[in-house]
């Protein structure tokens, strides 16, 4: 075998140590423990046991060397709530890694735990279900922490900020303040931020800590920070899946948010147990480092590619996930993202689980030979199923993510009267090297957990004296009516619609706009905000309603461009269009987006019109006045035209 050093991962070196086998890692059932790690660099492998995650080992064992590179051992015994870690010989250097396959670890992740899984399963899980699909998916944007952590949510001091804040209930059996919010809103699905075992918060330390979790080190592991004890491997499993089942016992189904495109530390279990094989390189051998936190994982290598499907299966599978986000998509190839797309159909139906991503990388990375990066120039090579977020559509609507005060269409910047309606279309008339197969892969929002929250930028944009602090926590009737036309927006065009958690009710992390390690208390949900900014989140309560209620806004087909006509400026931030087929029972649908300072006055086309939204209100129903309709200014309004 070659040294690291000269070994070239080519496609020879993949076609000779290719494994396609599913049973990497550990498998502890009928009293029989397996042990696989594929390390095909390796001279010599050896496992340790141990009787918890941080004593001595009491018994060490070699592995056997097999075909395409896989080292095994099976154990006659029943190992479950043993830990294990691996020592792993490459060219006379021995290194010590838990395992990169590992479905269980102690804290912080230094040592794999072997797991009968069966018995992590809280009671009913086996039975768990999805609730039904609805006519449309609104994925709600949630940090474990951020939901909890407030006293207000209701949550027990204990669970705050867990993975048990979403099943506890009281004696009583009702849910804490900040479930019954989430339940009632009408979204279909939660987004997580990422989840899986992460290196950037100490899994001993304490609740003070505070990290978006982008920081893989254990990706099919649940993060222990989350977890009432993160030195038992099965307690963070069982809490979990108490987290998923809760969510879906309330009518929600659950994205997660995954980041394959790079590690912690480029020393990582993965890097440990086959030096050299899953990471980046640039031809004068530096890591490279378009994901901007120190290196890129290797998509496009066949055991790469394999690692990433496989998690993706096992969360499916396992923990009943029902979509994943991808992180830094850009990183990845078009050619694996269609395969994650092809293999979830396979295993669970055609679209059953959500599929999108960020297509987009923080910087450039070489990719294999042939592979093409699921950048958003590269949409169309996508799988319709693989969706995109749309910056298109958020920075038209409110201003550049990235500079505070640069304003959009709502609040008051110049030129974005035809991008507005490109977003109403759902971009298929192109724009911006972004023209979609379908609108099933235009994810469209104004606020995510990066950047400014919407209401953050809102006040930045619109200071109420120059030179005065920003006012975050006050609730000004000028942002609040910016914020609704924002929203309106976003839910009446076409394509997949996404929100970050307290967007509807007015958000702030007080104008940072990056606080990824800022304290939970900036980050976290203010809960008596709900209550305070209620007509808004009363308003986006509506748009949701109303939404779900029209067919044509829901249609994902490459067809569904078809159906917006008649796009028109009509003055500096005023535009309208038309939907056929649009209402429940094929009704024409007229839109009008007035970010201007005045009133519009529009004559109505031919036919009894019915107000479905304005500015005050979303899923109402009242007769549109005879003759021109008066769209107030800083709002929208959507008719529907009740005679078909």
């Amino acid at each position: 075998m070659e040294s690291i050093r000269t070994t070239k991962f080519n496609k020879r070196f993949d076609e000779e140590y290719r494994y396609d086998g599913g049973d990497l890692g550990c498998a502890c059932a009928g009293g029989r423990t397996v042990f696989k790690l594929w390390s095909p660099q390796a001279e010599r492998v050896e496992l340790s046991l141990y009787r918890d995650d941080r004593g001595a080992a009491y018994q060490t064992l070699p592995l056997e060397r097999g075909e395409r590179g896989v080292w095994a051992l099976a154990v006659e015994a029943d190992l479950h709530g043993t830990y294990y870690d691996y020592a792993v010989w490459v060219g006379g250097v021995r290194r010590v890694t838990a395992d990169p396959y590992a479905t269980a670890c102690g804290r912080n992740g230094g040592r794999s735990m072997a797991a009968d899984l069966s018995r992590t399963d809280p009671e009913g899980f086996s039975s768990d279900r999805p609730p039904p699909a609805q006519p449309e998916q609104i994925i709600y944007e949630l940090h474990v922490k951020d939901f909890s952590h407030d006293p207000d949510s209701g949550v027990p001091a204990r669970y705050r900020g867990k993975f048990r804040a979403f099943s506890w209930r009281d004696g009583a059996g009702r849910l804490p303040l900040c479930m019954e919010h989430l339940k009632s809103l009408g979204v279909t699905h939660v987004q997580l931020l990422p989840f899986f075992d992460f290196g950037s918060v100490d899994e001993a330390g304490d609740g003070r800590q505070f990290n978006w979790g982008y920081d893989p080190v254990n990706y099919n592991v649940p993060e222990g920070s989350y977890a009432t004890d993160p030195s038992d491997g099965a307690a963070r499993i069982r809490e979990c899946k108490e987290m998923i089942q809760s969510l879906h016992q309330n009518g929600l189904r659950v994205v997660m948010d995954v980041v394959y495109n790079h590690t912690y530390r480029h020393d990582s279990w993965l890097e440990r147990s086959a030096p050299g094989y899953y990471y980046r390189r640039w031809e004068d051998g530096t890591l490279s480092d378009g994901s901007a936190c120190g290196n890129d994982i290797a998509a496009g290598r066949a055991m790469v590619d394999n690692y990433i499907v496989r998690s993706v299966l096992y969360w499916a599978r396992e923990y009943h996930i029902d979509g994943f986000r991808f992180d830094l998509m850009g990183l990845l190839t078009v050619e694996l993202m269609n395969r994650v797309r092809r293999e979830l159909d396979a295993a669970f139906g055609p679209g059953e689980k959500l599929v999108y991503g960020e297509p987009w990388g923080a910087g450039d990375s070489p990719m294999e030979p042939g592979a093409h990066p699921a950048l958003k120039r590269n949409v169309g090579m996508l799988d319709p199923g693989v969706g995109m977020f749309c910056d298109l559509t958020r920075d038209a609507v409110k201003g550049d993510a990235f500079l505070e005060t640069a304003p959009g269409f709502v609040n008051g910047g110049e030129g974005f009267e035809e991008a507005i309606l490109h977003a109403a279309a759902g971009w298929r008339e192109g724009g911006g090297e972004f023209r979609p197969r379908s609108c099933s892969q235009v994810l469209n929002y104004v606020s995510a957990h990066d950047n400014f929250t919407l209401w953050d930028k809102l006040v930045m944009c619109m200071p109420e004296e120059a030179g005065k602090p920003a006012d975050f926590d006050r609730l000004r009737m000028d942002v609040l009516e910016r914020n609704k036309l924002a929203a309106f927006i976003c839910f009446t065009c076409q394509g997949r619609l996404f929100l970050q958690a307290g967007e509807e009710f007015g958000r702030t992390k007080l104008g940072e706009g990056n606080s990824y390690r800022s304290s939970p208390e900036l980050n976290m949900l203010r809960w008596e905000r709900a209550g305070r900014f209620a007509p808004l989140t009363d308003y986006y309560r509506g748009l949701i309603r109303l939404r779900k209620s029209l067919p044509g806004l829901c249609d994902k087909s490459a067809a569904a461009v078809s159906r917006v006509t008649d796009g028109t400026v009509h003055r500096p931030w005023t535009v309208s269009f038309q939907v056929e087929g649009g209402g429940p029972g094929g009704e024409r649908l007229l839109v009008v987006y007035n970010a201007s300072p005045e009133p519009f006055s529009l004559p109505l086309p031919e036919g009894r019109w019915t107000v479905r939204a304005d500015g005050c209100q979303a899923d109402q129903r009242r007769p549109a006045r005879q003759g021109p309709v008066v769209v107030p200014a800083y709002s929208g309004m959507l008719l529907l035209r009740e005679d078909g």
